[in-house]
């Protein structure tokens, strides 16, 4: 059974214009996914990238535009200005990372409701509400947004750390254990799926 490692972030518009599809291709291959949420900022500090705040105005300008298209070809509500964008996502990750110890819930259906209420449904996703009513709507104990904390924290900072050591510089990333095959971005998705079978 082959295993996929999945690093994103819970405020990347990459993430969110990825769906369900890798939650489609590991069903068909029989794969299984570990979530593994984490500090894009950080990321991009720790691997040579720059920040969109300190991007060239022509590289936002195209990163717009490729969101724009992306999203008319995936048929997905987007909004390209986000009144909480950018947005502190240490909060909705620990949640995710609460949701995966504790089980029980549709968890990939959480980290897609996080970055959808960024993208599409204006929600500040750092807000305990609304951390609390995805927990909810995903089938999990809203509880987990508070008595996940510390451990949150660890795996947040953890998650960072061993995606710097894995070759990860971007989201969505997804490494394949068995071969270490890297794919960056969900237009990297189709290629996965080629791989898979190819094992």
């Amino acid at each position: 059974m082959a295993h996929i490692d999945y690093y994103f972030g819970t405020q990347s518009p990459w993430t969110y214009l990825a769906g369900d599809r890798l939650e489609q291709i590991a069903t068909r291959h029989g794969a299984q996914i570990t979530y593994k949420p984490l500090d894009l900022l950080q990321l991009v500090d720790r691997t040579g990238g720059v920040r969109p705040a300190n991007r060239h105005p022509s590289r936002m300008e195209y990163r717009g535009q490729e969101l724009t298209r992306w999203a008319k070809h995936l048929g997905k509500p987007l909004n390209l200005k986000p009144t909480f964008w950018p947005v502190n996502t240490a909060p909705s990750s620990y949640a995710v990372i609460a949701a995966a110890k504790a089980g029980g819930g549709d968890l990939a259906g959480l980290v897609q409701s996080f970055v959808r209420a960024v993208w599409a449904e204006d929600q500040n996703i750092a807000d305990d509400a609304v951390i609390r009513a995805k927990l909810t709507a995903a089938g999990f104990d809203p509880e987990l947004a508070n008595s996940g904390l510390f451990v949150g924290a660890q795996v947040y900072e953890r998650n960072l750390e061993e995606a710097v050591e894995a070759g990860v510089f971007g989201a969505p990333f997804y490494i394949v254990r068995e071969s270490d095959e890297r794919f960056w971005g969900q237009d990297r998705l189709d290629m996965l799926d080629q791989h898979l079978a190819d094992l």
